[in-house]
């Protein structure tokens, strides 16, 4: 599976700290990189953006030796286990209330497959743009927020949700010395193809980006770095919040693995026919 150069955002925003953490750091990944994490530091929590960039760090360092067609969940999850080890380490308070937290959302890509993994409200999507422009979402993830559940419950309306009193209360994050650690939500797909595109978001990108304008945003385009400009102005005008974001395509899903075992196929049959003519 081959990338174009993805694109991203890192923003405080109107805020006057940024909490929001991106891997790798903004702008720096290239057609190379095979893994992308977007962390939002919990709003109201002392040192949101320490717990953000330790989870990011954390990853970064325990998938670094990893071949990517090696990467499975259960590297996935050593490897959050191992995050949430390191953010124990940094807690001088056991007791405080107020703990450093963060979201967490994670895109792997290798050869033949499509890794997501979340975990808070920081959402990620699966996005397929075809040869006539026409765009879908294959894949959202159902964030993991109060909200979120009561809407999916049917206990609340859409409109109600939009101004409910505890719309920014989620359900599951990443936070040290938890009596019970958070566990992601996995979603991994081979469905992918050329003209695709995956969009990791916190929710600062959400206050100003409804599914439509998304969709509408990369149907208007094949320039990605056009695409995430387009975020970007309207999170500037619209977001109250710090909001950061990898837009990653996909131009080829042709595996050089996969044609490096077609040529070695093609030389052994090759080697057997030249030995069949010899033999006659």
């Amino acid at each position: 599976m081959q990338t174009g150069k993805p694109f991203s955002l890192n923003e405080i925003g109107r805020r006057s700290n940024n909490e929001d953490s991106i891997f790798p750091p903004n702008n720096k990944a290239d057609e190379t990189t095979r893994f992308f994490i977007v962390c939002d530091g919990m709003g109201g929590h002392d040192n949101g953006e320490v717990a953000s960039a330790s989870v990011c760090n954390s990853f970064a360092s325990f998938l670094k030796d990893v071949s990517p067609n090696d990467f499975n969940e259960s590297i996935f999850n050593h490897a959050l286990n191992f995050a949430f080890d390191e953010l124990d380490k940094l807690d001088n308070d056991s007791e405080s209330i107020r703990k450093m937290g963060t979201t967490l959302a994670f895109l792997f890509l290798n050869d033949n497959s499509a890794f997501m993994a979340y975990i808070g409200d920081s959402r990620i999507y699966h996005i397929r743009k075809n040869e006539n422009s026409e765009t879908s979402i294959l894949y959202k993830s159902f964030d993991h927020s109060l909200v979120n559940e009561l809407l999916h419950a049917e206990v609340i309306t859409q409109e109600e949700a939009v101004n409910h009193p505890k719309r920014n209360q989620i359900t599951r994050y990443i936070s040290p010395n938890m009596e019970r650690r958070s566990k992601a939500t996995v979603h991994v797909t081979q469905d992918v193809q050329a003209g695709d595109r995956f969009l990791l978001c916190t929710d600062g990108i959400l206050e100003s980006l409804s599914d439509d304008r998304l969709l509408s945003i990369i149907a208007e385009t094949d320039n990605d770095e056009a695409m995430i400009n387009a975020i970007q102005a309207l999170c500037k005008k619209n977001s109250s919040d710090n909001y950061s974001a990898w837009l990653v395509p996909i131009i080829d899903i042709e595996s050089p693995q996969f044609f490096t075992k077609i040529k070695k196929t093609q030389l052994r049959h090759c080697k057997t026919a030249k030995q069949s003519r010899r033999g006659r």
